[in-house]
């Protein structure tokens, strides 16, 4: 009856137009998470030693590549020779996979995760701005999605601080130790522009189950929060993220065009939400316009976190076009995994 119960109350919060049946999910295990560690890069190194020791990534699940000078950017050619070097290494059990680095973070328009696990779209370069190619994860109630679809889903963990990927990592593993007490905020924005997925926001709800208040808020910025476990925006530049305190396992992304470019300087990167204390963000890496599909759908996301799934599924699960979006931060958290 709890169960039931939990259904029935996350199907009235979370009505959107993408539905699935809400299922506890198994959750990504680490023996199924291969890391791809750059022997060009001291901290990639470091960091990546920390991870599979904090994770217990067993040793055959560890790939070594050399990217020296830490580009942004590889070619499509250059990112070729990588796949091909990193899948050789890799056995079939394996169904998802941590690249420990912050650069490259792209593949010509795309970004090096989705490039990875869908395969390096050119139609999306020859109009970025154009409609994506739909991923078969999307909302999919899948817990294998190399098994089932042939896909290993890919994220970044960025390493331009050791200190602050250690904290990062160490959210991570916390947020399995205990369910949160905590608040999902959705924002929509005066920014009209950067508001498009507002209309799949869930609406305000609380959720007793789960220890959960949904706060979907028509403002242009959060304030003095502490009890933050989901933040999404839209705008440019987020601010008073100084004044807010994230919660192990947290999600955080904001709509705009180049949030993804981890190292620009036009735009707030994705990489200032962890610096703030959240787990995990996405952000684009090209101009993607305005679509909502090509950023995290807040439904189709909370559902499957509050689901049990890890941040890499639960984030790669609500992206419907997701070529031109890249996904940081420690994938295996899952604060609602019991």
């Amino acid at each position: 009856m709890r169960r039931l119960s939990l259904l029935l109350l996350l199907a009235g919060a979370l009505a959107g137009p993408a539905r699935a049946q809400l299922v506890p999910a198994a959750g990504l295990r680490p023996a199924q998470l291969a890391l791809v560690v750059n022997d060009d890069d001291a901290n990639s190194v470091e960091v990546a030693e920390y991870y599979a020791k904090a994770r217990a990534i067993p040793a055959r699940n560890i790939v070594h590549v050399h990217i020296p000078n830490r580009p942004r950017k590889l070619e499509p050619e250059q990112f070729a020779e990588l796949k091909e070097h990193i899948d050789a290494r890799l056995g079939p059990e394996i169904q998802a996979v941590l690249m420990v680095w912050t650069a490259p973070y792209a593949v010509g328009c795309n970004s090096i995760t989705s490039a990875y696990t869908l395969g390096y779209d050119a139609a999306q370069c020859a109009k970025p701005c154009g409609p994506g190619k739909p991923s078969a994860y999307f909302n999919a109630l899948s817990g294998h999605p190399y098994t089932d679809y042939g896909m290993r889903l890919a994220m970044l963990l960025p390493t331009e601080s050791v200190e602050g990927a250690r904290a990062l990592i160490d959210r991570g593993v916390l947020s399995g130790f205990h369910m949160p007490v905590g608040s999902a905020y959705f924002l929509a924005t005066s920014d009209a522009a950067r508001s498009s997925r507002a209309r799949f926001f869930p609406r305000s709800a609380a959720v007793p189950a789960r220890k959960l208040a949904i706060k979907t808020l028509q403002q242009d910025s959060l304030e003095n929060a502490q009890d933050i476990i989901v933040y999404e925006t839209g705008a440019a530049h987020v601010a008073k993220l100084d004044t807010l305190r994230f919660l192990p396992g947290a999600l955080a992304d904001h709509l705009t065009s180049f949030g993804g470019d981890l190292l620009g300087e036009g735009q707030m990167s994705s990489l200032r939400w962890l610096d703030a204390g959240a787990t995990a963000s996405y952000g684009t890496v090209s101009e993607p316009c305005n679509y909502w599909q090509k950023f995290p759908n807040s439904t189709v996301l909370l559902r499957h976190y509050l689901s049990g799934a890890t941040a890499i599924e639960a984030y790669w699960k609500s992206v419907a076009w997701p070529a031109q979006g890249v996904f940081i931060g420690e994938p295996l958290a899952a604060p609602y995994h019991r």
